[in-house]
């Protein structure tokens, strides 16, 4: 993920306001967090939240947002810098930024060149996750296959997994990489053949699937 700084206001506003707005995904943030921060520097925060990247790139394409701070993911984030969505960072106010993994922020300059708009804030990766247990007793005496991706693309398993849930990601940037992957196909191809795989698979799938959640 990439934390977005997008300060427009003049430091007069800013003097007389004392307000930051953040829209950022929910649930990413300690519950005492935005309260800690007010109370350390007397600047209010008006603290939206989002479920997907599709979300977020809706309400900056249609503009006005009056956000400061948002955090797209860093494929969104080329699209938005692209687009002129994101406003460019005064790093003479960021003085800590010289103290960022430069591994990260020189993969971070292949989306953003120069670190003109982008700040990385957290970073991961996308894998999936079973509860053994459920998964076990939802199989039968079905052994578990040695690739766990099978678990959701093969019919053979997530047919059975229904009945205990299967959810993924609300996310067509998360969801076909991880299917093209388990196709044998390169994660971020560019050939639409791949797609059409993949979204086809994704088809065969989609009635087993109990929930859409990011």
């Amino acid at each position: 993920m990439a934390g977005v700084l997008t300060f427009a206001a003049t430091s007069a506003m800013a003097q007389e306001e004392k307000v930051l707005n953040i829209y950022n995904w929910s649930d990413y943030i300690a519950d005492d967090t935005l309260a800690n921060f007010e109370k350390e520097t007397g600047i209010k925060v008006r603290y939206d939240t989002y479920d997907n990247n599709e979300i977020l790139h809706a309400k900056l394409v249609a503009g006005k947002t009056g956000y400061d701070i948002v955090v797209p993911s860093s494929t969104f984030a080329r699209l938005q810098i692209d687009g002129g969505l994101l406003t460019k960072l005064d790093k003479s106010l960021l003085p800590n930024m010289k103290n960022l993994d430069p591994d990260i922020m020189a993969q971070m300059a292949k989306i953003d060149p120069g670190n003109q708009h982008l700040i990385n804030w957290l970073w991961g990766y996308t894998t999936i996750g079973i509860n053994t247990a459920k998964v076990k007793a939802a199989l039968g005496g079905e052994p578990m296959p040695a690739n766990v991706w099978e678990l959701f693309f093969n019919p053979k398993y997530i047919s059975k997994l229904k009945s205990c849930g299967v959810s993924t990601l609300d996310s067509a940037t998360e969801v076909l990489p991880a299917a093209l992957h388990y196709l044998g196909k390169d994660p971020f191809s560019k050939n639409p053949g791949d797609y059409q795989e993949a979204s086809a698979l994704l088809k065969f799938v989609r009635p087993y699937v109990t929930l859409f959640s990011s």
